[in-house]
C-alpha cells in the first residue's frame, strides 16, 4: 500500500469536508477544520493540484497495485469533484453580491468583471503589487507598537484619492495589521486609494473603550496625514474591518465625533463617509454592555454600510450581521448592502479567491456609488 499517497488523499477528504460543511464540536476537531476549512475554502485549486501530482507520481512510480490503493485513487476523485464544488460556490459570489448592490442601490449598479485568474489559480497568497508602496509602522498614538499603521499607496502618489482605514480582527486579543483583507488594501491603492491599516490595543490589557477610542485616532491621524501621501481625506474616508475589526469599523461609524471616544482630540473630526464589514460581530461586547453593540447605536444620518458575510461562518452566525442590517434598514436614510456568501466561511478575506475579488469588486462598486453623492435610493 502506498501509505504516503493514502495519507495524502485522506488529508484532502478531510479538507473537502471542511469546506463544505460547518463544523462545531470538540474544540480540537473544531480548531483543526476551522484552520483547514479557513485557508483551502478560498484555496481549493491548492488542493486539487496537490491530488492531481500525488496520484500522477503514484501510477509512475507503480504504487497503485492493491485494491486499497484503488480505493485512494476512486476517494482522491471523488475529493476533486467535492473541491470544485467548493471552488463553484466562490465562484457564485460575484452574482450574489452585484444582486445584493442591486437591490441596495438601485438595479444595474452591481456591474460584472472578469476574475483575475492567474492570480487566483497561481498566486492566491501573493499579495502585493509592484505599483503600490507601503510605509509602515508609523504611530498615531502612545500605546507604541499596538499604535502603530500602515499606509499603503500608488508609487505615482496621484492627488486627490480616497481613503480606506481597515482593522484587523483577531477576537479583540489577538491579531495585527498587515495580515487581513491584504487584496483589499493592495487592489484599491493600485487605483489611486491611500488604505491605512492599523494595529489597536488589545484585551485583557484593554477593553472598552479603549479599542474604540483607537479607532478614532486612527481616524483623526488620517484626516490629518492622509495627504501627505496623495489621498484627499476631507472627501472620503472609508472605514472597514474584518471580525472584531468590524465591530470597531461599525462602531466606529456609528459614533461620529463623540467627545467621550475622543479624550484629548475632542475637537478631530472622525466622522466617515461609509463602513464596510467583513465577516464581522455586529453585537455587544465581552461584557454584553448595550452601549458596545452597534444595533444599539443606529441612527437616522448613520452613514451607507456594505456587510459582507458567510453563510457557513464558523465564528458568527448570519443572525448577528443581519440584526445590524435590519435595525439600519428601519432607521437610516443611507442605504444598507448586505451580501451573504455562499459557502463563505469566517476570514475569507486573507487570499486572493473567486469569493474575495468578487466582494472587492463590490466594494469598489459600492465605495463608487457612495462617492459620487447618490445618497438617495
Amino acid at each position: 500500500m502506498a501509505v504516503g499517497y493514502l495519507a495524502t488523499v485522506v488529508l484532502a477528504a478531510l479538507i473537502v469536508v471542511f469546506c463544505l460543511v460547518r463544523i462545531r464540536g470538540p474544540k480540537p476537531l473544531f480548531y483543526f477544520s476551522y484552520r483547514l476549512g479557513l485557508v483551502f475554502n478560498e484555496m481549493p485549486f491548492v488542493v486539487i493540484y496537490a491530488l492531481v501530482a500525488s496520484t500522477a507520481l503514484a501510477f509512475v512510480e507503480g504504487d497503485i497495485a492493491t485494491v486499497a490503493d484503488r480505493v485512494a485513487v476512486g476517494l482522491a476523485a471523488a475529493s476533486v469533484v467535492g473541491l470544485v464544488v467548493v471552488a463553484r460556490r466562490g465562484m457564485r459570489t460575484a452574482s450574489v453580491v452585484g444582486l445584493a448592490l442591486d437591490e441596495a442601490l438601485g438595479v444595474g449598479t452591481g456591474a460584472r468583471r472578469r476574475p483575475p485568474l492567474a492570480r487566483i489559480l497561481l498566486r492566491p497568497m501573493f499579495r502585493r503589487r509592484r505599483d503600490v508602496r507601503r510605509v509602515g509602522n508609523l504611530s498615531y498614538g502612545d500605546a507604541g507598537r499596538r499604535n502603530l499603521l500602515d499606509v499603503y499607496h500608488h508609487r505615482s502618489r496621484p492627488e486627490g484619492g480616497p481613503v480606506l482605514i481597515h482593522f484587523h480582527g483577531g477576537h479583540y486579543d489577538q491579531g495585527r495589521k498587515n495580515t487581513q483583507s491584504l487584496p483589499l488594501l493592495y487592489r484599491l491603492a493600485s487605483r489611486g486609494w491611500v488604505c491605512v491599516s492599523a494595529n489597536y490595543r488589545l484585551s485583557p490589557a484593554f477593553s472598552h473603550p479603549d479599542h474604540l477610542i483607537d479607532a478614532k485616532k486612527v481616524i483623526a491621524w488620517v484626516r490629518e496625514h492622509a495627504k501627505e501621501y496623495g489621498a484627499d481625506p476631507a472627501a472620503a474616508v472609508f472605514v472597514s474591518g474584518s471580525s472584531a475589526g468590524g465591530h470597531m469599523a461599525a462602531l466606529a461609524a456609528l459614533t461620529p465625533n463623540e467627545p467621550a471616544h475622543q479624550p484629548g482630540f475632542e475637537e478631530a473630526d472622525t466622522s466617515v463617509t461609509a463602513a464596510i464589514v467583513l465577516n464581522g460581530w455586529l453585537g455587544a461586547y465581552f461584557d454584553e454592555d448595550p452601549a458596545t453593540s452597534p444595533v444599539n447605536l443606529v441612527r437616522a444620518d448613520a452613514p451607507p454600510f456594505l456587510v459582507a458575510h458567510g453563510d457557513l461562518d464558523e465564528l458568527v452566525d448570519t443572525e448577528n450581521p443581519k440584526a445590524l442590517v435590519t435595525a439600519l434598514s428601519s432607521v437610516s436614510t443611507s442605504p444598507v448592502v448586505y451580501a451573504e456568501l455562499p459557502g463563505g466561511h469566517h476570514a475569507f478575506d486573507l487570499f486572493h479567491s473567486f469569493r474575495f475579488e468578487a466582494v472587492i469588486d463590490g466594494i469598489e462598486e459600492f465605495a463608487a456609488w457612495v462617492r459620487v453623492g447618490k445618497r438617495e435610493i
